[in-house]
């Protein structure tokens, strides 16, 4: 017997044919075009044909779209397995318990969403018992993004089947008790339930397009094997205003993802009122995703809409059902029958004979409630029809009511999103509706009682057996007990410990040598994963192209045109290498799927993304706390970064703050290192610690950002002196004194601490050596790699003293009984150095790069900002001068000698 999911929508369809025999004509025709003159023939005459339709003003559907009907009629609806009754009555409950939570929680002023669930409830349960896969199912299992307003339903479902109880379900909000519950999916806060943060909206379903992908990717590559692994994203049609919404679906389709599939919770309403007031939302998502290649599914209308659609022999029904604005279909939902008769099917004849035939009641159902994405077996044929089609993602369109079920003030209200708790008499409302055996004395006080059937109750036993079946509890995260990963070879880290001799290298170019040497070491050379959105080769990452290869799921299928050459574009079926093309987000969204697949599917992964340091923090700094919050490992790496570094590129190449958006994210340790050796080290220490054996109290969820330069220079030796290893890791190492640079003047001379950071290290070099050359004034330099790091220990040792702990913060350790003031110099905003300036016991003062960007020589731009070599030799006789260690007459002869 045939599967009536496989019969085609045009086979057996809701709209009316009159003609039957003049459809089969055309339908002849078009065959006879086909056959004749080919397939390319018939199409060019169907394009014709329809332009003149739409000159003459003929109504027809846009090309992109289909009729505002179901995509599977009931007749092609397969029979759902399992106990649907059974399936009702453990929706309901998770209906009562979500928004008795959202009410109880009202009390304290936390807040909570009540409406979205309730109009999404049938497509998470549907979900949950026949599709969802489990940690312990083939692969990894399914990953879901939860929609975050969504997060009650959720738990009141895992309250349900015994993972949460009630003390924690009055917690939701309220987590600083240490048993309580985030208020949207939060891995970091609940790391054993949540997966995926998804409530900074847009930024789930991109991030499901590209754990798809990087599924695809590990499986192609031979780390695992995860082609039994599906992607869920439930997704508001709100949500879908967002351009991170929509971003990537070209490549979801252009790469045939069909592990993947959106289900957009069309209820019509954002936060503040409807999402298309005098439009349709369903149809405008329908042509965006069909023009970008998706599978598209439309599950709009609820059985009770059957009768309406065999009545229609005229297909007046079908012309209104697309006219009319979203708004206003939001309006029949609060309004009676009467209303109904007026306004719907008073404005066609044919439609008025039809609402005759129908009771009041009967015109309710179908408005007030009948809706595809409320009636299980719908939502369950367009899931199977979804994991069952090949070649494309697929997306569902389920229209909802939000607010469903919670009574005539919640339903299609406008303001519904903000409210947070029904009345006494609204759940006893509910509880009759739901059907649920809750009495009246159960409400104490007035407080809504939590509803539970009983852990051995028939609905318990049947949520468990299903999800047994599927694999486990869903959703749920999941850390495997995997061994550290081996340490790479010393000597690739060592190698840049003796310097690079005349020869002028810039960092970037050192932290590529250092990959290059990674990706050979035969134990974790693998697990790396290159991601870069098209500046390979302004990276100079190039030479890995042949080596590794670009992943592509086609592999190769042209001759490229560099071909001769060593350096060829190679891509292939397994390369290494993620090359986006020109998305920072996407490439984001890649970092985030690899950093986290020791989580999602067991395998450590180390991912660096190299990207235009002022493309990152700047233009995503929003994915990087979804990093953050997703427990994400691994490197970020801000390339040509500084302000005055990247010549003549102007003011919006010009990075002069990513280090201090980065240290806003506790998750990012954030370094800016001066030289290679300080590259190599400190990547030596972050593989150590997230993929290694992590120290005492060190934690592994985090991420590194280092900042590096395009200015080749000379790269120094790695200095001898004990500690330094430390020293790069934690923030400050001395690099030199006057001294043993050979720069003593006399004896006695006024000293000062220069600190310097990134590039800016060469113009403090070049300072100290003018400073005891023409001023007489010893200085030592530092290399400060990290502000940040040097802030966060401070803090952390001021919060050890209010708890009675002493313990004195490793930058004034470092600086214990240095003479002298300290000057600190970077290429980023003085803000940067300033981070630290309350702890340090010598007098501060810094240079930095603030303002805009300019197109200009690097020498130009450090003029303009006042931080070359000149200006910080001014700078710090300024300093000695004040403190009456130098003349003040200096201090203007400098000025005056150097034209500042």
């Amino acid at each position: 017997m045939t599967d009536p999911i496989a019969i085609q929508p045009s086979e057996l369809d809701q709209l009316p044919d009159r003609d039957p025999e003049e459809t089969a004509e055309w339908q002849a025709s078009l065959d006879a075009v086909a056959k004749a003159a080919g397939p390319h023939r018939a199409a060019y005459l169907m394009r014709r044909t329809l332009e003149r339709a739409e000159g003459n003003g003929i109504a027809l559907p846009k090309l992109l779209e289909t009729d505002y009907v179901n995509t599977i009629p009931t007749a092609a609806e397969p029979s759902a397995p399992g106990d649907e009754e059974m399936e009702r009555k453990i929706t309901a409950w998770n209906r009562w318990n979500a928004a008795a939570m959202v009410t109880r929680g009202s009390k304290y002023g936390v807040g909570g969403h009540i409406a979205t669930f309730a109009s999404a409830a049938w497509l998470y349960e549907t979900g949950f018992n026949h599709f969802f896969k489990g940690k312990e199912a083939d692969g990894s299992g399914d990953q879901l993004y939860i929609q975050g307003h969504a997060s009650p339903g959720i738990y009141a479902r895992a309250f349900l089947d015994g993972r949460l109880d009630e003390q924690q379900l009055d917690n939701f909000r309220r987590e600083s008790g240490g048993n309580g519950l985030p208020s949207y999916p939060h891995p970091r806060r609940l790391p054993w339930l949540w997966e995926f943060p998804t409530v900074s909206m847009g930024l789930g379903p991109l991030s499901a397009i590209y754990q798809a992908r990087f599924n695809r990717y590990l499986t192609a590559r031979g780390i695992k094997d995860v082609s039994e692994s599906h992607v869920w994203a439930f997704l508001g049609d709100g949500e879908m205003d967002e351009p991170e919404s929509t971003a990537a679906l070209a490549l979801a389709s252009r790469e045939g993802l069909d592990n993947l599939t959106f289900v957009i919770n069309c209820n019509l309403q954002r936060l503040d009122g409807p999402v298309r007031a005098n439009f349709k939302i369903v149809q405008e998502l329908e042509a965006q995703f069909r023009g970008a290649g998706w599978n598209v599914i439309k599950s709009l209308w609820g059985n009770a809409w059957d009768e309406l659609f065999r009545l229609d022999t005229t297909g007046a029904l079908v012309r209104r059902l697309r006219e009319v604005p979203d708004a206003q279909v939001q309006t029949y939902q609060t309004r009676d029958a009467a209303y109904i008769r007026q306004d719907f099917f008073g404005k066609d004849p044919a439609l008025v004979e039809m609402a005759k035939l129908l009771s009041d009641d009967k015109i309710l159902e179908c408005f007030h409630f009948s809706r595809g994405g409320h009636e299980a077996r719908k939502v369950y044929a367009a899931y199977k029809a979804a994991v069952e089609f090949k070649g494309a993602p697929t997306v569902i369109l389920a229209q909802t009511v939000k607010g469903h079920t919670l009574g005539e003030g919640f339903a299609s209200k406008n303001a519904n999103h903000q409210m947070k708790k029904l009345t006494v008499d609204e759940f006893k409302t509910m509880r009759d509706l739901l059907e649920l055996p809750i009495k009246d004395s159960d409400f104490v006080d007035g407080v809504v009682p939590y509803g539970h059937p009983g852990a051995d109750s028939p609905e318990v036993r049947y949520l468990q057996e299903r999800r047994a079946a599927l694999g486990g509890p869903a959703p749920a995260r999941r850390v495997h007990p995997v061994a550290p990963l081996p340490a790479p070879a010393e000597k690739a880290f060592a190698s840049f410990d003796k310097g690079s001799g005349t020869q002028n290298v810039a960092t970037t170019m050192a932290f590529v040598r250092l990959i290059k040497d990674l990706v050979r070491d035969k134990e974790t050379g693998k697990r790396w994963v290159p991601i870069v959105p098209d500046e390979a080769r302004t990276f100079g990452m190039e030479s890995l192209f042949p080596s590794l290869g670009i992943y592509s799921p086609k592999g190769q299928t042209y001759e490229p045109v560099d071909r001769d050459q060593l350096m060829y574009y190679k891509e292939a079926q397994n390369g290494q290498i993620l090359n986006e093309g020109i998305t920072e987000a996407g490439s984001m969204a890649d970092f985030i799927a690899a950093s986290t697949a020791y989580a999602t599917h067991g395998e450590a992964m180390i991912p660096f993304y190299i990207f235009y340091s002022m493309f990152g923090w700047q233009r995503t700094a929003d994915q990087m706390w979804q990093l953050g919050d997703q427990l994400g490992r691994g490197f970020l790496v801000g390339a040509t970064a500084g302000r005055t570094t990247l010549t003549g590129e102007g003011l919006q190449h010009a990075d002069g703050h990513s280090p201090v958006i980065a240290a806003t994210n506790p998750a990012a340790l954030s370094y800016d290192p001066a030289f290679a050796y300080e590259v190599a080290t400190i990547v030596r220490d972050g593989i150590r610690r997230m993929y290694g054996e992590a120290a005492p109290g060190e934690d592994p969820n985090v991420f590194y950002y280092l900042t590096v330069y395009n200015e080749p220079l000379p790269q120094p030796a790695k200095p001898s002196a004990q500690g330094i290893d430390e020293g790069i890791v934690k923030g400050l190492s001395r690099f030199n004194t006057a001294e043993s640079a050979g720069l003593s003047p006399v004896a006695n001379a006024p000293r000062i601490q220069l600190l310097g950071s990134g590039t800016a290290i060469h113009w403090v070099l070049k300072a100290q050596r003018m400073l005891a050359e023409e001023w007489g004034v010893s200085a030592d330099v530092w290399s400060a790699t990290s502000w940040t790091e040097l802030r966060r220990d401070a803090l952390e040792a001021d919060a050890g003293l209010l708890r009675g702990e002493e313990r004195v913060p490793y930058v004034r350790q470092a600086l214990h009984g240095a003479e002298g003031p300290v000057l600190a110099v970077s290429d980023y905003m003085r803000q940067v150095p300033d981070q630290i300036a309350q702890w340090v016991e010598q007098d501060w003062s810094s240079l930095g790069a603030d303002g805009f960007g300019l197109s200009d020589t690097r020498e130009g731009a450090r003029r303009h900002f006042g931080v070359d070599a000149e200006s910080v030799v001014v700078a710090a006789l300024a300093q000695l001068a004040r403190r009456g260690e130098v003349k003040a007459t200096a201090v203007k002869e400098a000025r005056e000698k150097y034209g500042l």
